[in-house]
This record gives structure tokens, sequence and C-alpha cells, in this order.
């Protein structure tokens, strides 16, 4: 019995991974779109995001399924309570390149991005791929260490977000109203996956330590 459990908590962890490369590709394939203004790829995209919501659907059943029937204790607990959390951030990145692909069909023909700021969104979504990745590597293989790695990719989407805003705040900004609002909620989309993507890592550090990163709390 207990092998059965615990080969169920390793197809968790499949499925978890599984979510990871979905989202990873959907970033991928979002900010290609916005980029390139490619219509297909964004209607990809949306299409393909209710495969996310199913994924995460099944891990939310499968975990369930497992508190109710095998009363999980210790790691096995944290395993559990860690993958369903985990979920909720995968179903979220996969919202927030939903969010970016729609973006890029709402504006077709016509290009979202100004030249000026082009550079930025493809460094942010290759970084924000590559985040996605390392998630799924983390979900596999519980290196704590790579899931902290995570968190210093996080910051360079973080100081790109924040150039951003000096961008289209200067005096001399051509592009008008409209494509600033496209540029400020487009780097939030990208801003909130990386901060998703670190939330994973962390989940899976508590995973094997028992702590979440950056917990000062003291024992009892």
């Amino acid at each position: 019995m207990r092998e059965a459990y615990h080969v169920e908590l390793d197809n968790l962890a499949d499925r978890l991974s599984g979510m990871s490369s979905q989202v990873a590709d959907a970033m991928e394939r979002a900010t290609r779109a916005l980029l390139d203004s490619d219509l297909k790829l964004a209607e990809q995209v949306i299409s393909d995001d209710v495969k996310v919501d199913d994924a995460r659907a099944d891990c939310e059943e499968k975990a369930y399924a497992l508190l109710a029937l095998q009363a999980p204790v210790a790691t096995d607990l944290r395993i559990v309570v860690a993958a369903l959390h985990a979920a909720e951030s995968l179903e979220r990145m996969g919202d927030l390149a939903l969010h970016v692909a729609k973006a890029a069909r709402r504006r077709h023909p016509d290009p979202v991005l100004p030249e000026q700021v082009r550079a930025a969104f493809a460094k942010m979504g290759e970084v924000d791929v590559r985040l996605a990745r390392k998630a799924e590597e983390v979900i596999r293989t519980k290196d704590v260490e790579a899931a902290r790695s995570i968190e210093a990719d996080d910051d360079e989407v973080d100081d790109i977000h924040r150039n951003l805003f000096s961008v289209i705040m200067d005096k001399d900004w051509p592009h008008g109203v409209a494509t600033a609002v496209d540029v400020t909620l487009l780097g939030r989309f990208y801003e909130r996956y990386a901060d998703h993507a670190v939330s994973v890592a962390r989940r899976i550090v508590f995973v094997v330590t028992g702590r979440m990163p950056g917990y000062t709390g003291s024992d009892v």
C-alpha cells in the first residue's frame, strides 16, 4: 500500500512538472506573438489555455484524494499541500501568458510594442521562460539550491520592469497614453509570471526543508 501511495505522489509531481512545461511553452509563444504580431501563435496560446486549467483541476483532484484517503503526515503531507499551492501558481502563469497573447491579438495587425521597449520585453520573455523551465526541473528533482537560484532570475525581471516605468514616464515619450497603458499592463504580466515561478520554487524548498524561504519565526 505504501509503495502504491508513493507512486501516486510521484505521479502528482509529474503532473506539476508537466504544467510547468505547458506554461513555459505558453509564455514563449505569447512573447513571439507579441514581438512578431503573429496572430496564429496568439490564437494557439489562447486556445491551449484550457489545457492548463484542466491540468490544475486534475492536480487538485489527485491531491485532495490523497489527503482524504491516505491522511499523509510529515514530508508526504508537505508534498500534497505544496502541490495544491504550486498548481494554483502554475495556472496563474498560464493565465498571464494568455493575457499577453490576447494583447497581441487585440492590436493585430498593428504591433503592440514601440521599438524602444521591444528589447526589454524580449528579455523578460526569455527570463520568464527560463524560470518556468527551471521550475519544471526543480519539481522533478527537488533540488533546493536550484530552487533558490530562481529568485536571482526573478530579480532580473524586476529590474527590467522597473526600468520600463522610467521609459514610459519620460516627458519625451512619443507614443501616447494608450500605448503607455499597454506597456504598463504587459510589463506587469511578465513581472507577475516570474513571481509565481518563485512561489513554485519556494514550495519545493518547503517540501524538502519543512520551512518556507524567508521564514523568521522561532521553533515551537
